[in-house]
């Protein structure tokens, strides 16, 4: 069987945050290898248009960060694609690279913005119809600095152990209502 044909998610819907670049871009692109309808969340908008014109997919600019601007790019998807099967929670930064006495609360805050409070916001917003309609895929990324801790990142760690909980915690919220499959996959750093 060739890998194209490995799985099929035609007529599916899928979002995948920081789809503009890295490793999103090529989860978009493989999404729509396999059939799905793409939806690529960026915060830059350039990115996300440049990349889902290339897979004939729908670029949103979203700040991951922000309640209203997940909303509106759920809604967004919603009008132009429908119903939203498949999240991949891929937006993250990295955030400034120091001891932690060489941190202040601000690097960590726009760490813990985007890692931790972006994958609550975007799973908040898409839960409820997947619950409505028993189906729905969740991936999100973390990294093995979650499980091991990298020296000189303690705020991208510490959200990346994060996002673990929070994945294992959602499965288990969503355990025996349907077909909902809440996972995690890890992008090594």
């Amino acid at each position: 069987m060739s890998e194209s044909h490995f799985f099929s998610l035609h007529g599916q819907v899928a979002v995948v945050t920081g789809g503009g670049q890295g490793i999103g871009e090529g989860i978009s692109r493989r999404l729509v290898e396999a059939g799905a309808r793409v939806a690529v969340f960026d915060l830059n908008d350039e990115s996300a248009a440049t990349v889902a014109k290339s897979i004939g997919g729908l670029g949103v600019k979203c700040d991951v960060a922000a309640a209203a601007s997940v909303r509106a790019g759920i809604s967004e998807v919603r009008r132009a694609l429908g119903p939203i099967d498949i999240v991949v929670n891929n937006a993250g930064i990295a955030g400034k690279t120091a001891m932690l006495w060489e941190l202040d609360e601000k690097d960590l805050d726009a760490v813990y913005a985007v890692n931790l409070k972006g994958v609550f916001l975007i799973c908040r917003a898409v839960i409820e119809e997947m619950l409505e309609r028993h189906y729905g895929r969740i991936v999100n990324v973390a990294s093995i600095a979650g499980k091991e801790g990298n020296p000189t990142l303690i705020p991208y760690s510490s959200t990346k152990a994060a996002v673990i909980a929070l994945t294992k915690a959602l499965a288990k919220e969503v355990s025996g209502k349907g077909d909902i499959d809440i996972s995690g996959g890890r992008a090594t750093y």
